[in-house]
């Protein structure tokens, strides 16, 4: 039977470059590239916003260009994906800025994660959606990191970092409790327009971390209810409906009639039922627009009957 001889053959780039070229090639070093040629990170949790800040920036950018750096990745089909830099170049496609100077590094995909997300918590405005997606993009990518449990130990070594969880340890990094960080992963599991209401502070934090254990249909029958009634959930609130999505006994109805409790130091109302009022009103129209055009017609009937009166 034939020996099989194990041969250490050359690749085709030991072949046709030099070990000098090798060794640059390893090195990092500022390039300018179009921003057409990087792609932006997958699944970026953080917003890039047309806002006053971003309008500073690109004038910034038209007069100086880029004075920091954006960081990327090379891609396995060419051309690159940014890892810290999305407003910057943002910014520079705006103010029609053809490049835009680059630091190029090999990274894997969990570094990636990490570093993005690292390079973003330090702005000073963070809605909670980005820290959510944010928290759960880091975390798991510490997990995966981590590795497989040593032999003769079952628990996995992101829950062993010196005798300390890997959300422990993220909390550490960013400032916030264990509990916290688990919150805010939570509204992970919001459907979008309550994300968005939670972002827009309509819905406060704790409320809307108790609303997360609903299923996606519970949360798009109490999102029409909030929209229909002009009204959102008190944490009280909040969490009775999460006891009865628990018992399987969360309905439309439940929904409707725990959104009318009345909640703690909660103005009086006055409620008529819908089907009377909204024969007079096009379809779709807001409820603050209702409610602001009946006041006005009463306002009306009043000062009719006072000149009737003289």
């Amino acid at each position: 039977m034939a020996k099989k001889i194990g041969l250490n053959l050359p690749t085709a780039d030991e072949l046709f470059t030099t070990q000098s070229e090798r060794n640059e090639a390893q090195l990092e070093r500022v390039v300018k590239l179009s921003p057409a040629e990087i792609s932006d990170f997958p699944n970026h949790p953080f917003k890039v916003r047309m806002d006053d800040a971003m309008l500073e920036m690109v004038d910034s950018v038209r007069q100086y260009g880029i004075l920091v750096p954006a960081l990327v990745r090379p891609k396995e089909d060419g051309g690159y994906e940014m890892i810290a830099g999305h407003r910057r170049k943002f910014a520079a496609q705006t103010a029609e800025v053809q490049d835009i100077p680059c630091i190029v590094r090999n990274l894997t995909d969990d570094e990636s994660t990490i570093i993005m997300v690292d390079s973003n918590l330090q702005r000073e405005k963070i809605l909670p959606s980005e820290k959510a997606f944010a928290y759960k993009m880091k975390l798991e990518a510490m997990k995966r990191q981590a590795g497989r449990p040593k032999k003769n130990n079952s628990v996995p070594l992101a829950q062993n970092f010196e005798g300390k969880t890997s959300r422990e340890i993220l909390g550490e990094q960013v400032g916030e409790s264990q509990d916290q960080i688990r919150r805010y992963i939570r509204l992970t599991e919001l459907i979008e327009p309550i994300l968005d209401l939670v972002d827009e502070g309509k819905i406060a934090f704790r409320p809307a971390v108790e609303i997360s254990y609903l299923s996606h249909d519970q949360q798009e029958i109490l999102f029409d209810t909030m929209e229909c009634e002009d009204c959102t959930p008190s944490l009280a609130q909040a969490i009775k409906m999460k006891n009865f999505a628990k018992e399987g006994r969360l309905t439309e109805d439940v929904i409707f009639s725990i959104l009318s409790e009345e909640k703690p130091n909660q103005k009086e109302q006055f409620r008529m039922p819908k089907d009377r009022i909204t024969k007079y009103f096009a379809p779709g129209t807001p409820a603050q627009k209702i409610e602001d055009t009946i006041v006005k017609a009463l306002e009306m009937y009043r000062k009719r009957n006072r000149d009737m009166e003289r």
